[in-house]
């Protein structure tokens, strides 16, 4: 692991998902120690990405507009905007580590961070956080298409459902197989 150009992009761990908010994820305590291992063994190495909702619904287009209209409590006008913020053991690591803020499950929409990957040549991308079958599922799928090798530790990312979480992951091991590794945490960290 040490001799390609990597980076850890950890997805979404906020206070918003693990607090009790309508979108609590009740499953992100159980990765917590293996985000943390990975993320604080080599913070130079990550980028945090933050899902940030908008002040609004109507300042969002097409679809997330009605999004918001069903979580309208979930627009940074009623939601208490310290919960948009990394859950503190990782807050602690920015910086060295870097955050990536998006309006969308995925952090590649902007060009952003694939500019961002594409100035310091990295090629790999670890990925941890959650959730597995909504934002880490778009980030992985993306990064697919933008012709990244992805390693996904699967035991350091989480969703709200085993079923749609197991199929992600079988999904992405199985049909993405050339494209994603999905390993354990401690399995990738004794790598060599």
């Amino acid at each position: 692991m040490n001799q390609e150009k990597w980076i850890h992009l950890c997805i979404d761990m906020q206070r918003m998902f693990a607090e009790g908010t309508p979108w609590h994820v009740a499953w992100m305590p159980k990765v917590f120690d293996q985000v943390i291992e990975v993320s604080a063994r080599f913070p130079e190495r990550t980028i945090f990405t933050r899902f940030v909702p908008p002040p609004v619904p109507d300042q969002m287009p097409g679809m997330w507009r009605a999004y918001y209209e069903k979580w309208p409590m979930m627009t940074t006008t009623q939601l208490n905007p310290e919960l948009v913020d990394l859950v503190a053991d990782l807050k602690r690591l920015v910086p060295p580590g870097r955050i990536f803020d998006k309006t969308t499950y995925s952090p590649w929409t902007s060009g952003r961070l694939h500019r961002a990957l594409t100035d310091q040549d990295i090629g790999t991308l670890v990925i941890t956080g959650g959730e597995t079958d909504i934002c880490v599922l778009a980030a992985t799928l993306g990064a697919v298409d933008l012709g990244y090798k992805v390693i996904l530790l699967k035991d350091a990312v989480c969703s709200t459902t085993d079923e749609t979480h197991d199929a992600s992951l079988e999904l992405l091991g199985n049909r993405f197989s050339v494209q994603v590794k999905v390993v354990n945490a401690e399995e990738w960290l004794s790598s060599d």
